[in-house]
């Protein structure tokens, strides 16, 4: 499947591969999530704690694009 064939709000990204788009660890990721309310929530296909955690593409797209407009604010 490819994955740019997919709509805009139907793609996902793993937590590594985010981790990795954003230059930050697993452990930076966590802390944005806990104290940033607006971070996107993970999706999991398992009640599983070792489960893979997905975001989706554009509410990642869109927090990001929030911070850029909150930088311009400052």
């Amino acid at each position: 499947m490819n994955i740019e064939a997919l709509p805009k709000d139907q793609q996902l990204i793993t937590q590594q591969n985010l981790c990795r788009s954003l230059d930050m660890t697993r452990s930076g990721v966590a802390k944005l999530r806990l104290n940033d309310p607006a971070f996107p929530k993970p999706i999991k296909f398992s009640d599983s704690r070792q489960a893979v955690c997905y975001f989706v593409v554009e509410e990642i797209d869109a927090w990001l694009e929030a911070q850029k407009a909150k930088r311009g604010e400052a």
